[in-house]
C-alpha cells in the first residue's frame, strides 16, 4: 500500500499558477502586438484626382462583370454542344439563352456607352 501514489486533483495550486502564467504571457503577447500595430500606422494621402479613383473602381467592376460574362458564354457553348450531341431540344434552348446572356453580360460596358452616349 505504501507504493501506491495518490493522484493529485487537476485544480491544484501549482496548476492554477501555470494557467495564470500562460494567461499573463498571452496577454503580454497580445498587448505587444496591439502596441506595435498602433505604432506602425501610416497615414494614407488622398490622390490628386478623386475622379480617377472612381474611374479605376469602375474599370475594375466592369472587368469583373466581363469575366463573369465570358464564363457564362463558355458554359453556354458547352451546354449547346452537349445538347447537339444528345439531341435534347430543351437543353439546346437553355444553351442558346445562356450564350445570349453571356454575350450581353460580356459587352455590358459597351451597351451602356451606346445607351448613354458617353
Amino acid at each position: 500500500m505504501k507504493n501506491l501514489k495518490l493522484k493529485n486533483p487537476k485544480n491544484t495550486l501549482e496548476s492554477q499558477r501555470k494557467i495564470e502564467r500562460r494567461a499573463k504571457r498571452a496577454y503580454a503577447v497580445f498587448a505587444c502586438l496591439a502596441l506595435s500595430m498602433a505604432v506602425m500606422i501610416v497615414p494614407a494621402f488622398a490622390a490628386d484626382d478623386p475622379l480617377q479613383i472612381v474611374e479605376n473602381l469602375s474599370d475594375f467592376i466592369f472587368s469583373l462583370i466581363r469575366a463573369i460574362g465570358l464564363i457564362l458564354l463558355g458554359f453556354g457553348i458547352l451546354q449547346l454542344g452537349l445538347s447537339l450531341k444528345s439531341h435534347d431540344p430543351s437543353q439546346r434552348a437553355n444553351g442558346m439563352l445562356t450564350i445570349a446572356g453571356g454575350i450581353v453580360i460580356t459587352f455590358t460596358r459597351e451597351i451602356l456607352n451606346l445607351i448613354t452616349g458617353g
